[in-house]
Protein backbone atom coordinates (compact mmCIF):
# COMPACT_ATOMS: atom_id res chain seq x y z
CA UNK A 1 0.00 0.00 0.00
CA UNK A 2 1.81 3.24 -1.47
CA UNK A 3 5.39 1.32 -0.96
CA UNK A 4 6.26 1.29 -4.69
CA UNK A 5 5.42 -2.27 -4.82
CA UNK A 6 3.68 -2.48 -8.67
CA UNK A 7 5.69 0.36 -9.97
CA UNK A 8 8.54 -2.01 -9.54
CA UNK A 9 7.18 -4.89 -10.75
CA UNK A 10 6.35 -2.88 -13.92
CA UNK A 11 9.36 -1.57 -14.09
CA UNK A 12 10.85 -4.93 -13.65
CA UNK A 13 8.12 -5.44 -16.90
CA UNK A 14 9.73 -3.14 -18.91
CA UNK A 15 13.07 -4.16 -18.70
CA UNK A 16 11.84 -7.30 -19.88
CA UNK A 17 10.37 -5.99 -22.79
CA UNK A 18 13.35 -3.77 -24.10
CA UNK A 19 14.96 -7.61 -23.90
CA UNK A 20 12.37 -8.56 -25.94
CA UNK A 21 10.42 -11.22 -23.81
CA UNK A 22 7.26 -12.29 -24.34
CA UNK A 23 5.14 -10.91 -21.40
CA UNK A 24 1.86 -11.49 -19.53
CA UNK A 25 0.39 -9.76 -16.32
CA UNK A 26 -2.36 -11.03 -14.54
CA UNK A 27 -4.24 -9.42 -11.82
CA UNK A 28 -7.17 -10.50 -9.27
CA UNK A 29 -10.83 -10.25 -11.13
CA UNK A 30 -11.92 -9.14 -7.22
CA UNK A 31 -9.03 -6.03 -7.62
CA UNK A 32 -11.70 -3.89 -9.31
CA UNK A 33 -10.58 0.10 -8.24
CA UNK A 34 -9.12 0.99 -11.59
CA UNK A 35 -9.99 -0.84 -14.82
CA UNK A 36 -10.54 -4.72 -15.72
CA UNK A 37 -7.94 -4.96 -18.30
CA UNK A 38 -5.09 -2.93 -16.44
CA UNK A 39 -2.65 -2.79 -13.95
CA UNK A 40 -2.38 0.64 -12.63
CA UNK A 41 -0.19 2.44 -9.97
CA UNK A 42 -0.99 5.14 -7.72
CA UNK A 43 1.03 7.87 -9.59
CA UNK A 44 -1.28 6.51 -12.72
CA UNK A 45 1.21 4.33 -14.95
CA UNK A 46 -0.01 1.07 -16.49
CA UNK A 47 0.33 -2.16 -18.18
CA UNK A 48 -1.79 -4.06 -19.79
CA UNK A 49 -3.51 -6.99 -17.88
CA UNK A 50 -5.49 -10.22 -18.14
CA UNK A 51 -8.38 -11.00 -15.20
CA UNK A 52 -8.03 -13.86 -13.36
CA UNK A 53 -9.86 -15.10 -10.39
CA UNK A 54 -7.92 -18.40 -9.38
CA UNK A 55 -4.16 -19.42 -9.86
CA UNK A 56 -5.28 -22.57 -12.67
CA UNK A 57 -6.81 -19.84 -14.95
CA UNK A 58 -3.17 -18.81 -16.04
CA UNK A 59 -2.75 -22.22 -17.80
CA UNK A 60 -4.63 -21.62 -20.67
CA UNK A 61 -1.95 -18.59 -21.55
CA UNK A 62 1.26 -18.55 -20.64
CA UNK A 63 2.56 -21.43 -23.31
CA UNK A 64 4.25 -18.70 -25.11
CA UNK A 65 5.18 -16.61 -22.28
CA UNK A 66 8.37 -16.12 -21.13
CA UNK A 67 7.76 -13.66 -18.03
CA UNK A 68 4.30 -14.06 -16.00
CA UNK A 69 3.36 -11.25 -13.45
CA UNK A 70 1.06 -11.17 -11.03
CA UNK A 71 -0.40 -7.68 -9.21
CA UNK A 72 -2.05 -8.24 -5.90
CA UNK A 73 -1.35 -11.98 -5.92
CA UNK A 74 -2.67 -12.52 -2.13
CA UNK A 75 -6.32 -12.00 -3.67
CA UNK A 76 -5.93 -14.85 -5.71
CA UNK A 77 -6.81 -18.69 -4.67
CA UNK A 78 -4.52 -21.03 -5.70
CA UNK A 79 -1.93 -18.72 -7.30
CA UNK A 80 1.28 -20.10 -5.38
CA UNK A 81 0.82 -23.41 -6.85
CA UNK A 82 0.48 -22.07 -10.13
CA UNK A 83 3.20 -20.01 -9.70
CA UNK A 84 5.67 -22.55 -8.48
CA UNK A 85 4.37 -24.75 -11.47
CA UNK A 86 5.06 -21.92 -13.75
CA UNK A 87 8.58 -21.48 -12.51
CA UNK A 88 9.46 -25.13 -12.53
CA UNK A 89 8.66 -24.64 -16.58
CA UNK A 90 11.34 -22.34 -16.75
CA UNK A 91 9.18 -19.30 -16.60
CA UNK A 92 10.51 -16.17 -14.88
CA UNK A 93 8.09 -14.66 -12.35
CA UNK A 94 7.26 -11.51 -11.03
CA UNK A 95 4.87 -10.23 -8.14
CA UNK A 96 3.49 -7.66 -6.90
CA UNK A 97 1.86 -8.13 -3.56
CA UNK A 98 1.78 -7.26 0.47
CA UNK A 99 2.95 -10.73 2.49
CA UNK A 100 0.57 -9.26 5.44
CA UNK A 101 -3.32 -8.95 6.14
CA UNK A 102 -4.77 -5.67 7.78
CA UNK A 103 -5.05 -7.90 11.02
CA UNK A 104 -0.86 -8.84 11.10
CA UNK A 105 -1.65 -12.73 9.62
CA UNK A 106 0.43 -13.72 6.74
CA UNK A 107 -1.22 -14.45 3.80
CA UNK A 108 -1.03 -18.31 2.99
CA UNK A 109 -0.78 -17.70 -0.78
CA UNK A 110 2.53 -15.58 -0.29
CA UNK A 111 3.60 -17.80 2.34
CA UNK A 112 3.36 -20.93 -0.11
CA UNK A 113 5.71 -19.36 -2.87
CA UNK A 114 8.34 -17.30 -0.79
CA UNK A 115 10.56 -20.41 -0.50
CA UNK A 116 10.46 -20.50 -4.03
CA UNK A 117 11.98 -16.89 -4.48
CA UNK A 118 15.07 -16.13 -5.80
CA UNK A 119 14.59 -12.52 -4.73
CA UNK A 120 12.58 -10.39 -2.48
CA UNK A 121 12.37 -7.14 -2.16
CA UNK A 122 9.99 -5.76 0.80
CA UNK A 123 8.83 -1.84 -0.25
CA UNK A 124 8.02 0.21 2.44
CA UNK A 125 5.22 2.81 2.61
CA UNK A 126 5.10 5.81 5.12
CA UNK A 127 3.64 5.38 8.19
CA UNK A 128 0.27 8.13 8.20
CA UNK A 129 1.08 8.64 12.39
CA UNK A 130 5.10 8.50 12.67
CA UNK A 131 6.73 9.33 8.79
CA UNK A 132 8.99 5.96 9.62
CA UNK A 133 9.22 3.06 6.92
CA UNK A 134 5.80 1.38 7.08
CA UNK A 135 5.75 -2.37 6.94
CA UNK A 136 2.46 -2.96 7.92
CA UNK A 137 -1.04 -2.21 6.80
CA UNK A 138 -4.33 -1.62 9.26
CA UNK A 139 -7.74 -1.46 8.67
CA UNK A 140 -9.76 2.15 8.92
CA UNK A 141 -12.89 -0.01 9.84
CA UNK A 142 -13.69 -3.03 11.00
CA UNK A 143 -13.78 -5.79 8.55
CA UNK A 144 -15.62 -8.80 7.65
CA UNK A 145 -13.23 -10.58 5.81
CA UNK A 146 -9.28 -10.82 5.14
CA UNK A 147 -9.19 -9.98 1.84
CA UNK A 148 -11.38 -6.23 1.17
CA UNK A 149 -10.44 -4.53 -2.01
CA UNK A 150 -9.71 -0.89 -0.87
CA UNK A 151 -7.31 1.93 -1.00
CA UNK A 152 -6.81 4.79 0.96
CA UNK A 153 -10.55 5.62 2.10
CA UNK A 154 -10.02 1.61 3.41
CA UNK A 155 -6.52 1.17 4.44
CA UNK A 156 -3.62 3.00 6.13
CA UNK A 157 0.55 2.38 5.97
CA UNK A 158 2.07 1.89 9.38
CA UNK A 159 5.43 1.25 11.07
CA UNK A 160 5.56 -1.77 13.63
CA UNK A 161 4.58 0.42 16.68
CA UNK A 162 1.45 1.83 15.34
CA UNK A 163 0.23 -0.84 13.57
CA UNK A 164 0.64 -2.34 17.14
CA UNK A 165 -0.89 0.32 19.07
CA UNK A 166 -4.05 0.27 16.42
CA UNK A 167 -4.46 -3.39 17.16
CA UNK A 168 -4.57 -3.24 20.94
CA UNK A 169 -7.38 -0.31 20.58
CA UNK A 170 -9.85 -2.07 18.32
Amino acid sequence: MFGGKTTRMLSQLERAKYQRKSIILFKPKRDDRYSSDRVHTHSCASWPAVEIEKGSDIFSMIDECEVIAVDEAFMIDGIADALIRAFKLGKSIYVSSIQLSSSLEPFDEIMRMMPWATQVEVCPAVCTKSGNDAYYTIAKREKKEQIEVGGEETYEPRSWKHALSSKESI
